[in-house]
């Protein structure tokens, strides 16, 4: 251990003689005050709120631009602003090939070269003859029109060219099921949609459900024939429609501008307590989220690069690419599967998309970030014991620097370079959305890769916008102070115990209200009253369902929902959601699923093991067969209920909120296999149905 004696004096005699300088040059002592400061109010003094900002106590503000208050201007000014800034790249493919898995499986690896980009100047000529040729194709103004497409940069300049000539845009998961993705089409109405080849190829079935549909848009090249569309549907590349365009008596036809108040996406949310549902966002709805998102990230400018690689049928991922055009950013596109160097479609031995785009600003969903933390601290675990220690000793170090307002720029250099790699290296900003962050992910992301992680909260109901922690916050288990665009109120819930009145701080059912709050769900008025109203001076507002907390700086804290309390028999309340953070942050679970019945006294628990450590514990307890086996023998359920009942006590769980039985799983669950939403959200009802006769067996005592 003289080796860490070492280390810990190098970096105690570096802090000494580096503190002064560095702590003038950097402006840490303004950086401390920033993060220690009230972030917002109570405007009228009620502990129930409405709570603001205090940068607009006064007045919510509701544009990032003066001027700017629809879609089309958003691009109108980044195109004045900066013409020939390079907006959207996309890597150029330069070899596909299958590759033969050691259990026989085949996985489709791909090379990769340089981002090409298209500038502001080109995006926007493009989304003006694309919007051009929809209405030669007979598209009208205020009908709906679908994007039903992988994130790319087609889908944005589809969605720019929509804006512009005022289509609505409806936009649907690509990995919704069947009759979802039917529902929001017919729903809609709509008579023309935008997808890529591999979407219709494999969800061609759809469109014989979809009997208004003439038009079939294909971002990529398109085959010259589609066997099984049914009798009058056109089939058009995107090519051919701008060149269609492009045509001068088509560019002469006027075209109609939105207003504000108009439609501008009607957004499918991902289902997860049932049959989606659109929310009809305007115009005005959108700038207004991304005017609050703006402000939440500093010094935001044409010299910062975004990689987009979340569903843009996400209100999170499009508010974030909003966010960067009107402020001239790049945004380079990626796929969960070609992220990062060892991503599963990337060849062995070349380069992911961070490493390639080194992107400055990142946003990410918790189930991504879980990923990386529990991959990287299985990686400390294989260490020696110096280099682990080494580790340990850093982080902590950091830590505790951190709690202080100060850097840790040798640490960062010598230990957290590799780590920081991973996302390119240039990463300044993370930005957390889609579900609840855990605080040990949370804690790690900051550390290791040496940017500040800004959790934040909203829906879709509020296009996406809520609240946002401040960049200097380094505080963990918190989503930050209401946004600019919006203000939150407390609301009583006298049957979980939540009060405004509660102490030491004000609990209660989150409201939001402000210029983000949507217009309500299409075609859905009886939902429309029960979620949203109007209050005495016209504000609208959503209620979310969620409770939260107001700590004294004027910063939420998520702590409970009203759907994921459940009271036992014995009249003990179970919030299924506070079980599952605690929990999944234990090595051996990839993904857990709390569940408890009204007429048992216990909680089970559906979980989704981490296949190395299950297999290590596999050999340990000399257990021997499949993956499947494994996960259905009763003694590997009995060892890992052991371990997540361990790992309980220190997360604070009350004994009744401990699982007392498990099912292991040995399927992971996806969007695809429909357990899960885009954002990774459990869907309960989905996941009750597939598990029913293992709660059946649990609770029965089969």
């Amino acid at each position: 251990m003289i080796l860490c004696e070492v280390f810990r004096s190098v970096v105690w005699v570096y802090s000494v003689i580096t503190f002064i300088p560095w702590y003038l040059l950097s402006g840490t002592g303004a950086k401390q005050a920033h993060a220690k400061c009230i972030k917002a109010r109570s405007v009228t003094g009620d502990p129930a709120g409405p709570y603001r900002a205090v940068n607009s106590q006064k007045k919510l503000v509701p544009q990032i631009h003066e001027g700017v208050d629809t879609l089309d201007k958003v691009l109108e000014y980044a195109v004045t602003h900066f013409p020939r800034r390079d907006c959207l790249g996309t890597r150029e493919l330069l070899s596909e090939e299958d590759e033969v898995q050691p259990n026989g499986k085949v996985f489709k690896k791909v090379i990769l070269g340089e981002y090409n980009w298209l500038s502001y100047e080109e995006v926007f000529e493009l989304a003006q003859r694309f919007g051009s040729g929809l209405a030669a194709l007979g598209q009208k103004p205020l009908c709906n029109i679908a994007i039903f497409c992988e994130t790319r940069a087609e889908w944005l300049i589809a969605a720019q060219a929509c804006f512009r000539y005022n289509f609505p845009v409806v936009t649907l998961y690509s990995t919704l099921g069947g009759p979802a993705i039917a529902h929001g089409l017919n729903e809609t109405e709509v008579t023309h949609i935008i997808t890529s080849k591999d979407l219709l190829q494999s969800r061609l079935k759809i469109v014989l459900d979809v009997p208004r549909l003439q038009h079939i848009i294909i971002v990529d090249n398109k085959p010259t024939s589609w066997p099984g569309l049914p009798r009058g549907i056109m089939v058009h590349s995107m090519a051919s429609v701008q060149e269609l365009g492009a045509k001068p008596e088509n560019m002469a036809v006027p075209r109609r501008h939105p207003l504000p108040s108009d439609i501008a996406v009607i957004m499918y949310t991902s289902g997860s307590t049932g049959i989606p549902k659109g929310v009809m966002i305007s115009h005005r709805n959108i700038i207004a989220g991304v005017t609050g998102m703006a402000e939440r990230i500093p010094d935001l400018s044409e010299r910062d690069t975004y990689i987009g690689y979340l569903p843009l049928a996400h209100v999170l991922e499009l508010s974030a690419e909003l966010v960067c055009v009107s402020h001239g950013c790049r945004i380079g596109y990626s796929s969960p599967q070609t992220l990062a160097d060892q991503s599963t479609k990337i060849k062995k031995g070349s380069k992911g998309d961070t490493s390639v785009l080194k992107p400055t600003v990142m946003a990410a969903v918790p189930e991504i970030m879980d990923r990386i933390y529990k991959n990287v601290m299985t990686k400390v675990d294989e260490m020696s014991r110096v280099q682990r220690t080494l580790f340990v000793l850093a982080y902590n170090y950091k830590i505790e620097q951190i709690s202080r307002g100060y850097g840790t720029p040798l640490c960062d250099k010598l230990v957290f370079r590799r780590l920081r790699m991973l996302l390119g290296g240039n990463t300044r900003v993370l930005l957390s959305g889609g579900a609840p962050l855990s605080a040990a992910t949370q804690r790690f992301m900051n550390i290791c890769f040496c940017c500040p992680v800004g959790q934040g909260y909203g829906l879709t109901e509020t296009c996406g916008a809520g609240t946002i922690s401040d960049y200097y916050d380094y505080s963990t288990g918190r989503v930050g102070a209401p946004l600019i665009c919006s203000e939150i109120m407390l609301k009583d819930w006298e049957e979980g115990g939540y009060y405004s009145t509660d102490k030491p701080n004000p609990r209660g059912e989150i409201l939001i209200g402000g210029p983000n709050v949507t217009m309500g769900y299409y075609k859905n008025e009886a939902k429309n009253r029960e979620d949203f109203f109007v209050d005495k001076n016209g504000q609208r507002w959503f209620c979310t369902g969620d409770i939260g907390e107001f700590q004294r700086d004027g910063c939420l804290k998520i702590i409970d929902r009203k759907k994921d309390l459940v009271k036992l028999q014995a009249g003990e309340y179970v919030s299924l959601g506070k079980v599952e953070s605690a929990l999944k942050n234990c090595p051996l679970i990839d993904n857990i699923c709390a569940y408890a019945n009204s007429d048992e006294s216990y909680v089970i628990g559906f979980v989704v093991p981490n296949q190395k450590q299950l297999l290590a514990l596999a050999k340990q307890k000399e257990v021997r067969g499949s993956w499947e086996e494994l996960c259905n023998h009763p003694d590997m359920e009995k060892e890992v209920l052991r371990i997540i009942t361990e790992a309980a006590i220190p997360a604070k769980l009350e004994r009744f909120e401990i699982p007392k039985k498990i099912r292991l799983s040995a399927e992971p669950w996806t969007p695809e296999t429909g357990l899960v939403t885009d954002a990774f959200k459990l869907k309960r009802k989905e996941l009750k149905t597939h598990y029913q006769e293992d709660i059946e067996r649990m609770y029965g005592g089969k």
